[in-house]
């Protein structure tokens, strides 16, 4: 039997997916990555984790690129991630606009849970448990779970369902999720259908960005990926 693909079948006219502006935590996790150094500095819960001032320079920018869209581009629907980051982005865009869609907030949008390893970085990781890191390597980033945590294919189950839902409520409609780097890699997925490889390494997804998928009522077809052509160079992708 050959491989083949059963893409998935969806009735809304338009999804876009945008991630969140910049955060304190996407600074910290860079950072670290840069130094190597091994920072624990981010003692709090990652849903409670907030813009950076560029990441609200960020959103400000895409609220001003929606706001000066006709009515009939703008989306009837918002669906958003629990988390502060993604409300704040959407808050923010929504103070630009004069009739704001309907917000829906759903915790199946929030970012994969890393468990144990909560906004520790990469460094910190490999300092406290070594033999994860061995672990990572060897499973593999998509199949790979962290104590406590998610998997790459965990996030696609729950963004999944979500999708399905938003398609059977609302056919037709335009509907935006404003979430994060994993849910928009895994509503990429879910879109492409079933007998997708799993790639080692997806596709960066910048923050403020805008990810957008064309309907036809039964298809969503991919129109651009990572979107920031609306950011100046001040408050461009971090």
């Amino acid at each position: 039997m050959g491989d083949g693909l059963l893409p998935g079948r969806f009735s809304l006219a338009e999804l876009v997916a945008v991630r969140h502006g910049e955060s304190v935590s996407n600074v910290v996790f860079a950072e670290a990555a840069r130094d190597g150094r091994a920072d624990e500095s981010l003692a709090y819960r990652d849903a409670a984790v907030e813009l950076t001032a560029r990441g609200v320079a960020q959103s400000e920018a895409l609220g001003a690129l929606i706001a000066g869209w006709p009515p009939g581009r703008r989306p009837e629907w918002v669906l958003c991630s629990p988390y502060a980051r993604a409300r704040q982005t959407w808050d923010i865009v929504a103070r630009r606009l004069d009739a704001p869609p309907p917000v829906l907030v759903d915790e199946r949008l929030r970012d994969r849970e890393m468990g144990v390893f909560e906004l520790l970085t990469p460094p910190a990781i490999e300092r406290r448990a070594p033999g994860e890191v061995e672990r990572r390597a060897r499973v593999g980033e998509w199949f790979y779970r962290p104590p406590g945590g998610e998997s790459f294919a965990d996030v696609n189950l729950r963004v999944r369902d979500v999708l399905r839902e938003v398609s059977d409520a609302v056919p037709g409609a335009r509907v935006w999720v404003v979430a994060h780097d994993a849910v928009v890699v895994a509503l990429a997925r879910v879109v492409a259908g079933l007998g997708v490889a799993p790639r080692p390494e997806a596709r960066p997804v910048p923050n403020a960005s805008l990810t957008r998928w064309t309907g036809d009522g039964t298809r969503l077809r991919l129109a651009e990926f990572g979107d920031v052509s609306h950011l100046a160079a001040d408050a461009g992708p971090g």
